[in-house]
């Protein structure tokens, strides 16, 4: 480029003959005078075109290509047994010239890829109370003493742009449930329609453009908000661009700053109160002042905030021969009168409730443990086994359920199954509570160990004066070992003699 500027020069500016060019460069004058006729600036070596073995398979090569970019990483072919595969048709050229052509097979369709996503877009523009817009994401935070994956909840009004952030451990239909009313509780409202991808506890089925099987849980909360659900187009996130934003934003913003917890209620406090002081701190961009100040002029366009939705999960059970179910590789105890029976559990964030007849027969706290090196729990309750022991009192020397019972109720099985018959005397005290306030029933026990007499008379003495209000501690009577009368009875048979009388005139005999 630098020699023919310097040709140039001396022709254009210098206005030097093309022969003394000629001398100067070594250049014959037909060459100069091509390189000034075309007006070259920049000279460029065309390759000529020379035929290739490979081109009678070009096609078929490329062909090949676009197959194996259907398929899974794993089960594509290599360059090298694309080229194994031509040889048996016939090719006779080198595997370079192949791997050459992949090469440039897919860097113009890695191009072409490109410049199709580059697409237009069309700046939205929310009426106050319109829309709010969810996503999920994955973070980590150091809870209860580790550092642990969360599933974070986001959720931001389309108007206002005011965000609530709340972590949970899975992406289940109980947590999507539980993060919609703690939004709607925090923006003190609920706006007209909800924006979504087509994430699976919303959507059964991704049908023809916006055809959606909506789930049926899900659509029974959206009717209970009274919002109306509207889900983007797959693989189109921007259709929610707000939303998105905010889960990388939330990145720098509260998980990098963000302290240790002691459990997940505590971050999701501090979540809440973190994100409304963002809320005056930022400003909202397109309108005047922070987002607070937006939210503040929004809150009148939401709908009142009607009551929290009852969001579970209803599974279909069946209670074991040893009166358990079994959830989330953890096992959990029903009462006994539920056993070899099928019920309904309700799951929610926190807590499990099993139901059975129309009734609620008892409630778990939910344990959710993500790794998978530690065996399942079982969570007993010793009330539920005691129409069990009932019947088999042996069974509660060894039995799994008592030994969480409360340390009075221990401290008493361990004196009463000393002597014969105390087992069944501790089935006794213990079904006391199937009729009695547990605490009574173990005040009576804590009475009667601090008195030295752990026997079941006692503690039902002691359990009557706590129900009845009567005072427990009244004098010690105790009777002496013999009693001793001062007018004893005479033995005297001589007043039966009066019975043996003769009979009156009416011919009776009166033994009075």
């Amino acid at each position: 480029m630098g020699f023919l500027s310097v040709i140039r020069r001396w022709a254009l500016r210098d206005k030097m003959p093309i022969r003394e060019i000629a001398r100067r460069t070594g250049l014959s004058r037909n060459t100069i005078k091509k390189y000034l006729r075309a007006g070259v600036v920049e000279p460029r070596f065309q390759t000529p075109e020379r035929p290739s073995k490979l081109d009678p398979y070009a096609e078929k090569l490329s062909g090949w290509l676009v197959t194996e970019q259907r398929k899974s990483r794993k089960d594509r072919r290599t360059a090298k047994q694309m080229h194994a595969d031509l040889v048996q048709l016939g090719y006779e050229g080198s595997y370079e010239r192949v791997a050459a052509f992949v090469r440039t097979w897919k860097g113009d369709r890695h191009r072409a890829q490109q410049m199709a996503n580059l697409g237009t877009f069309v700046p939205l523009v929310f009426q106050p109370g319109e829309a709010f817009q969810f996503d999920w994401s994955e973070d980590w935070a150091h809870v209860g003493g580790e550092r642990i994956k969360l599933q974070v909840a986001h959720i931001k009004l389309s108007h206002s742009r005011a965000f609530l952030v709340r972590a949970y451990l899975l992406q289940t239909h109980e947590m999507l449930f539980d993060a919609h009313w703690h939004a709607f509780r925090v923006f003190e409202g609920v706006p007209g329609r909800g924006i979504y991808d087509n994430m699976r506890t919303a959507v059964d089925r991704v049908g023809v453009g916006k055809k959606r099987d909506v789930n049926a849980r899900f659509m029974a909360m959206t009717s209970h908000y009274v919002f109306e659900p509207d889900f983007c187009n797959p693989a189109a996130g921007w259709e929610k661009g707000q939303v998105e934003k905010n889960v990388r934003d939330a990145r720098h913003r509260l998980w990098q700053v963000m302290p240790a917890f002691a459990d997940i209620d505590a971050l999701n406090l501090w979540l809440e109160e973190r994100c409304k002081a963002l809320w005056a701190e930022i400003e909202h961009g397109s309108l005047p002042g922070s987002i607070a100040d937006v939210w503040e002029a929004e809150k009148p366009a939401l709908m009142p905030l009607p009551t929290a939705f009852d969001g579970y999960v209803e599974l279909s059970k069946r209670v074991s021969p040893t009166c358990l179910i079994t959830f989330e590789r953890n096992r959990y105890s029903v009462p006994a009168s539920f056993a070899n029976r099928p019920v309904s559990l309700h799951i929610y964030p926190i807590r499990l409730v099993i139901v059975a007849e129309g009734h609620v027969v008892c409630e778990h706290q939910r344990i959710i443990e993500r790794s998978h090196r530690h065996p399942g729990r079982v969570i007993y309750d010793w009330r539920h086994y005691l129409a069990v022991i009932q019947r088999k009192p042996g069974a509660l020397r060894n039995g799994a359920p008592f030994v969480e019972m409360p340390e009075a109720f221990r401290q008493l099985q361990g004196q009463m199954l000393r002597k014969p018959g105390g087992d069944r005397e501790m089935v006794e005290i213990l079904s006391l509570v199937l009729h009695h306030d547990e605490q009574a029933v173990l005040c009576a026990v804590e009475m009667a160990l601090e008195a030295g007499v752990p026997t079941k008379t006692h503690v039902l003495n002691l359990l009557h004066r706590l129900v009845d209000g009567t005072p427990a501690d009244q004098p010690d009577v105790t009777p002496p070992e013999a009693l001793a009368l001062r007018k004893e009875p005479q033995a005297n048979v001589a007043r039966y003699d009066r019975l043996r009388r003769p009979l009156d005139a009416g011919g009776k005999c009166h033994a009075s």
